[in-house]
């Protein structure tokens, strides 16, 4: 990392609205790399204002630090991310985003009914799992993650 081409911590907290302890927090977890300078004071790419924009963006999207650490580790070390880079994220993001848009749908289609009777025993609730039927799909609201409703009874 050449020194004429880096920021100091508090420019790039000041570029991205970051604290400096966010920025520690965010090089400690890696997402993002410095270099120390001869007085030990952190230097960071100018590139790192967009990977820490991306960071911010996909934390707002749900995404885990470990599930952004992962994308991150695709985009070069050595040179600032062009279009396709990120493009590839994007695409890597967008099934993830896809599926949990339909999960809601499904929620936002099948809670009405619950709410309005409050009891989840009526036959056609889409919530109902009498004898725990649907646990063999795994835990949580089968139904309304997506399970198909042969447990159910009719």
């Amino acid at each position: 990392m050449a020194l004429m081409k880096t920021i100091g911590i508090g420019d790039l907290a000041g570029r991205t609205g970051l604290s400096v302890s966010a920025i520690r927090y965010y090089e400690s977890a890696g997402l993002l790399n410095s270099e120390r300078n001869a007085a030990g004071q952190r230097r960071f790419v100018r590139s790192d204002i967009r990977r820490l924009a991306f960071v911010q963006i996909a934390q707002q999207l749900g995404f885990t630090i470990e599930q952004i650490r992962e994308q991150l580790a695709a985009l070069p070390a050595k040179r600032t991310p062009n279009k396709k880079d990120w493009s590839n994220i994007s695409r890597n993001f967008r099934k993830e985003l896809d599926d949990r848009i339909q999960r809601m749908i499904r929620l936002r289609d099948n809670l009405d009914g619950c709410i309005g009777c409050g009891c989840l025993s009526l036959r056609a609730c889409a919530l109902l799992n009498p004898d725990d039927k649907a646990g063999k799909g795994g835990a949580g609201p089968r139904y309304l993650l997506g399970d198909s409703s042969e447990y159910k009874e009719t």
